[in-house]
């Protein structure tokens, strides 16, 4: 709709004058333009378009019952977790039902438009204030297939850096006469009003006569899909490098907090540090290595090789713990160090005091009011402001970091082809949960470049590091499971240590519920309260649901 009107309707067709420069070439004055079928010697085809597939009365319906054969959908359908699963069962369930072929052609890699997410892009933020650094982009998620009469003979993979993949297979139309022969479909096939053909003297098939004998058709296969976890793991992967190579930055900056969000983006980065390395191992991708040279700042005449996946994130891949002497744990910032260790990142460990103290003493010197923490006796509004110093204070020096590593570090220093150090692109780490409550800072970390977990759950998020501890063989990433999570914006007490949970007054595993609700079922407060009391009718009063659903549409509205 943003560059197109709808077609006037079903079965019109029209005369299409063709531009001067066209008839020259086809000696072709005029072509026919509309919903019509192919018809070529041996069969009719037709096409769907992308979403038509997944609309209740999808035009290959009445194109089959009038004797289309070949369906072809050429897609442009984005990744959502558990989505592939959806697609396949509508393409099988058409043709169980109707007979015939479809070809089913998917877009694979980065879009670089409008970022968009499972759980829309959301808008508020930490308690106070509201912005949100971009979640990715859409990530379209390949999966080319042929179906036959409900039968998938041949699929190509849903996540790979290749740029091009082909698919095929060999089928017989005979089949699919066979298989529309039932007797009730011919019934509704008499009373489907007729599509107009437009013939073309060629045939799909060889003759008779020229018939290989050794040609079988191909034989059906077991679909291929991933659990969530792997598809957490590498459609952010894949999508990262994309945009990597194609915005031709100088690789990745995170803010490595020692907590599980931060450690999610991290090991996404491993993953596509995982698989650029496999396709250049494998040697059969040899766009890749030509990429990473260029990313790091190698001559393309290099023979420089990786020889594991933390080697590459070492060239692309900075991560800084941004810490408080006061507020910041021992755990996270040995974790964080841990974590880097594991991956192979470049890390930086650093405290942000003294620019803290700086900003607050600017501010009293103005206005002769010293802000404290609650703790010590402030307001909420002393304490909030303090936190939200911390925090956008990192993003001001992770912008900085991310635009003079590549300087520090000497990026492109000997290459004539290309003197520049660049800069990298620096990461987020906010869930959709905290996102949709408000629960984090504006213009702090989250607004980064990219954020690639901006659409998952907490709880999504969990159960993807668990699998990824064991998958990556990295067993630090337990610790980040066991671990309380926390902000460490206030001081550390032996009383006292700032719970997430607690500032929000609201579990994550709430949370990941209210967004279903939310954006999955279509539900408002009172839908949803209606269903929770089903579900957690068994453990909370009426009254307590209440008070809970209210408080998360409250925050997420304002």
């Amino acid at each position: 709709m943003r560059y197109f009107s709808p077609w006037k309707g079903e079965r019109i067709v029209e005369d299409f004058y063709l531009p001067r420069i066209i008839q020259k070439i086809t000696g072709q004055k005029k072509a026919r333009i509309g919903d019509a079928l192919i018809s070529t010697r041996d069969t009719c085809l037709a096409t769907e378009t992308c979403e038509e597939l997944f609309t209740p009365r999808a035009p290959g319906i009445g194109a089959g019952l009038d004797g289309c054969e070949i369906m072809c959908n050429s897609s442009g359908s984005h990744h959502e977790i558990r989505k592939l699963n959806t697609r396949i069962e509508l393409i099988r369930e058409a043709t169980l039902k109707a007979g015939g072929i479809y070809l089913y052609a998917n877009q694979q890699g980065c879009d670089g438009d409008t970022p968009k997410t499972r759980l829309e892009t959301p808008i508020p933020t930490r308690l106070d204030d509201s912005n949100l650094g971009k979640t990715l982009g859409l990530y379209y998620d390949g999966s080319a297939m042929i179906i036959i009469n409900g039968a998938v003979v041949a699929q190509g993979s849903q996540f790979s850096l290749k740029d091009v993949e082909v698919v095929t297979a060999t089928v017989d139309i005979e089949d699919v006469r066979s298989y529309k022969s039932s007797k009730s479909r011919a019934l509704q096939a008499t009373k489907q009003a007729s599509y107009e053909r437009i013939d073309v003297e060629m045939s799909l098939s060889c003759d008779s006569e020229g018939a290989d004998l050794l040609v079988r058709p191909s034989l059906p296969i077991d679909v291929r899909f991933h659990t969530p976890e792997e598809e957490i793991s590498l459609g952010p992967a894949c999508w990262l490098w994309d945009y990597l190579r194609r915005s031709k930055q100088a690789g990745f900056f995170l803010p490595l907090s020692g907590g599980i969000d931060s450690c999610a983006t991290a090991v996404i980065v491993h993953s596509m540090c995982r698989l650029v390395y496999n396709d250049i191992t494998e040697g059969n991708n040899p766009q890749v290595l030509k990429d990473l040279l260029n990313i790091v700042g190698e001559l393309s005449t290099s023979s420089w090789v990786p020889k594991s996946p933390q080697e590459i994130a070492f060239r692309l891949f900075h991560t800084a713990y941004l810490g408080m002497q006061e507020n910041s744990s021992p755990d996270t910032r040995s974790r964080a160090k841990e974590l880097a260790t594991a991956i192979g990142s470049y890390h930086l460990d650093l405290n942000i005091d003294g620019p803290y103290k700086a900003i607050v003493s600017l501010f009293s010197s103005v206005t002769s009011y010293v802000p404290k923490y609650r703790m010590h006796g402030g307001t909420n509004a002393s304490n909030l402001a303090l936190q939200n110093v911390q925090a956008r204070l990192r993003m001001i020096l992770s912008y900085l970091f991310a635009q003079l590593l590549p300087t520090v570090r000497g990026r492109n220093a000997n290459n004539p082809e290309n003197p520049s150090p660049g800069g990298l692109l620096v990461l987020g780490s906010a869930n959709v949960d905290e996102s949709l409550r408000g629960y984090l800072t504006k213009y702090d970390c989250s607004s980064a470049d990219i954020n690639p977990i901006g659409g998952v759950s907490k709880t999504d998020l969990k159960n993807f590091i668990h699998w990824a501890s064991t998958s990556f063989d990295m067993p630090i990433l337990q610790s980040f499971i066991d671990a309380v999570p926390t902000a460490e914006l206030e001081p550390i007490t032996a009383e006292y240590t700032q719970s997430d949970e607690a500032d929000m007054g609201m579990t994550y595993a709430e949370l990941s519920v209210y967004g279903r609700l939310r954006k999955e079922d279509k539900l408002g407060p009172y839908g949803a309260w209606s269903k929770l009391l089903h579900l957690w009718g068994d453990r909370m009063s009426p009254q307590q649901i209440y008070e809970k659903v209210k408080s998360f549409f409250w925050y997420y509205s304002i």
